[in-house]
């Protein structure tokens, strides 16, 4: 069974950081670009971040660029993704999703529809 964990959110003051964790079983996720959405309440679901299979390329939103690094491990086939949130604003406060791409003509996308495998979310909330 496929499946993607979140974990490491929480309730943060606005300037603070917080650090999420995707840990991945069920199949061997190496070649798939590692990405991370969020949805806040009556929002749509919107694209943050995205890392390569090699880690040697990453995509972020505007909102988020310079304050959120997006990392992965492959070490060990555990293959895992992390999202580094520094500079947390109160309008960051949403649902955070991991989600896996498999390999095709694009590394990566920003529409959710594109991706194959999804957790179940972690809540963030900055408080101001």
């Amino acid at each position: 069974q496929v499946q993607l964990v979140e974990s490491g959110g929480g309730l943060v003051q606005a300037g603070g950081s917080l650090r999420l964790s995707c840990a991945t079983s069920g199949r061997t996720f190496s070649s798939y670009t590692m990405a991370w959405f969020r949805q806040a309440p009556g929002k749509e679901r919107e694209f943050v971040a995205a890392i390569s299979w090699s880690a040697g390329r990453t995509s972020y939103a505007d909102s988020v660029k310079g304050r959120f690094t997006i990392s992965r491990n492959n070490a060990n086939a555990k293959n895992t993704a992390y999202l580094q949130m520094n500079s947390l604003k109160p309008e960051d406060t949403a649902v955070y999703y991991c989600a896996a791409k498999s390999p095709g003509s694009i590394w990566y996308s920003g529409q959710p529809t594109s991706y194959d495998y999804w957790g179940q979310g972690a809540q963030v909330t900055v408080s101001s």
